[in-house]
């Protein structure tokens, strides 16, 4: 896979300027399917809400003497009418509220959402988009423009940075895209869009060192120091 490692780069008004290459660590790998399956499945367990319930014959209304006499009727002995076989009974073994969600380690998660983006960048559905700075307010009618300038059709997975609130603001109300950040992303958004599009600098975050590591805290802390110390200056 590592000879499509690159990208058609648009700029704001969706407008082809060239192309931008994708880092073979996390647009080039070999996809490992077992992964993903087990991520996916985990998170669209985690979506349900797990609040169904049935009652007990314990729970059910009514039900507390002896329908008839134990002997000489002829007929089934019963201690309730509201066992599970009679009608307006109790359920038996029937589902109570729980807790779907299943504990999937980060690793895993990095390692998921890395084989989808290769294999989005493997079959060319990646698309870049220079910078989404230049709106200055949301406008759903102009995000509708920038895709179709740019031959996009299909679902749609929109990634852009924190600050790009604009951006995400005129999509979200596009019927078929999902428009969040870059923090956001997960496997299964990646697999379910025909199309992904990152404004350039997701795409730089997505190629440094992951957030929430030691290694891009002390990245943080040095550029805000180094920051401080050309404002001082």
């Amino acid at each position: 896979m590592a000879d499509k490692l690159t990208a058609d780069l648009y700029s704001a008004d969706g407008t082809k300027t060239g192309s931008v290459t994708l880092s073979a660590d996390i647009f080039g790998i070999e996809p490992n399917t077992a992964v993903m399956h087990q991520v996916v499945t985990a998170q669209l367990a985690a979506r349900r809400a797990g609040t169904h319930s049935t009652k007990t014959r314990s729970e059910v209304r009514g039900g507390g003497r002896k329908p008839w006499r134990q002997k000489g009727l002829g007929r089934a002995r019963h201690g309730s009418i509201r066992s599970p076989q009679w009608a307006g009974g109790g359920v038996a073994h029937g589902p109570k509220p729980r807790d779907y969600s299943q504990r999937t380690p980060k690793k895993m998660k990095r390692l998921a959402l890395r084989s989808a983006l290769s294999v989005r960048a493997a079959d060319g559905k990646i698309k870049v988009v220079e910078t989404f700075n230049v709106w200055e307010k949301p406008k759903t009618k102009k995000a509708v423009s920038l895709l179709e300038s740019m031959d996009i059709s299909g679902k749609v997975l929109l990634l852009a940075e924190d600050h790009e609130k604009t951006a995400i603001k005129s999509f979200r109300n596009i019927e078929g895209v999902i428009a969040s950040s870059v923090g956001q992303a997960n496997t299964y958004d990646v697999l379910w869009a025909d199309t992904i599009v990152m404004s350039q600098g997701t795409l730089e975050l997505g190629q440094g060192t992951p957030r929430g590591t030691e290694e891009h805290a002390t990245q943080v802390k040095d550029a805000e120091e180094s920051q401080g110390t050309e404002v001082n200056a």
